[in-house]
């Protein structure tokens, strides 16, 4: 199975300080540094560290070029991503002194992405392949309509939220992948608990749900299967690209043909790693880290359970 990623990509600013600035206020940063971002070239990145094939189809300005280089250092495909006279989309993220992050992002050349920028990408993909979008490009709607009539499987991260979200032809997606609040909007529960947004989603769409809560792990559904997988103990540095870690290395395990509780397990080593480390990208572990970790979560699990 191949991979198209139809996906954002951005300079990341990101400041450490050590709280999140608040409305009239003025803070110092504690340091800076600009990464290589942008959720679809996180998931991307992700996806051909974990072994998938994939090919990335996106936008960037006359100062993307450092994007580019990146996707295809890693083993990505860059062929289908074009030059836009519109600056390069960029992030502006705090990290606090707990390592969660609060983020801006500005869609510059993502937002630029045209139906015929899309039918020119999904040209030589068709049954057996997939899909992969986020919410931060634009044409999405018409993405998941274009790949669906050539019998394509669509993949969606939900995220950001905005309101034309809803809009979006979900009915058409196979996998979602989302976190709580993401979950509470698509699935229209007013409702935090776990077990209740998942039973909403359930409800609402006939596709798979990877449904990510944090430090408490994730979750699959399809149909009468639930799995859950506990995250990894790790100290956390940095949250930026966990979930997109965990969306590419998920994504790859299924297109490798794993079960889905085993992609899940994957998934979920990959993302613990991911936020022990600094930056967005340059926080995506290799897939031999992520086998090993993964082991040990398993050897862990197992001593709990005969204690």
């Amino acid at each position: 199975m191949r991979i198209l990623n139809i996906g954002s990509l951005n300079l990341d600013k990101v400041y450490d300080v050590a709280e999140f600035v608040t409305a009239g206020k003025t803070i110092l940063a504690e340091n800076f540094a600009s990464y290589c971002g942008g959720k679809g070239l996180n998931q991307s990145i992700a996806l051909a560290k974990a072994g998938a094939r994939v090919f990335h189809a996106g936008a960037i300005g006359p100062d993307g070029m450092a994007l580019k280089e990146k996707l295809e250092k890693s083993g990505v495909d860059v062929s289908l991503i074009r030059t836009s006279e519109i600056p390069t989309g960029h992030a502006i993220i705090q990290v606090n002194a707990q390592g969660q992050n609060s983020i801006i992002v500005y869609g510059g050349a993502n937002r630029t992405i045209t139906q015929g920028d899309i039918d020119c990408a999904l040209e030589s993909f068709g049954s057996g392949d997939l899909l992969l979008l986020q919410n931060e490009t634009s044409n999405t709607a018409y993405a998941m309509q274009a790949a669906k009539k050539k019998g394509m499987l669509v993949a969606f991260n939900a995220s950001p939220v905005t309101p034309e979200m809803m809009d979006y032809p979900l009915s058409l997606v196979d996998y979602f992948l989302i976190n709580e609040t993401e979950g509470q909007v698509l699935s229209g529960t007013q409702s935090t608990a776990d077990e209740d947004i998942l039973d909403a989603m359930a409800r609402r769409y006939d596709a798979a749900i990877v449904f990510t809560v944090g430090s408490r792990g994730a979750y699959y559904q399809k149909g009468n299967d639930r799995f859950y997988c506990r995250a990894c103990e790790v100290p956390v540095v940095d949250t930026t690209a966990a979930g997109d870690t965990f969306c590419g290395y998920f994504l790859a395990g299924i297109a490798q043909g794993i079960s889905a509780q085993q992609a899940l397990s994957c998934a979920g080593a990959a993302g613990g790693l991911a936020v022990s480390k600094k930056g967005a990208s340059d926080s995506i572990p290799e897939k031999g880290e992520v086998l090993g970790a993964e082991q040990l979560l398993r050897q862990s699990a197992a001593v709990r359970e005969r204690e």
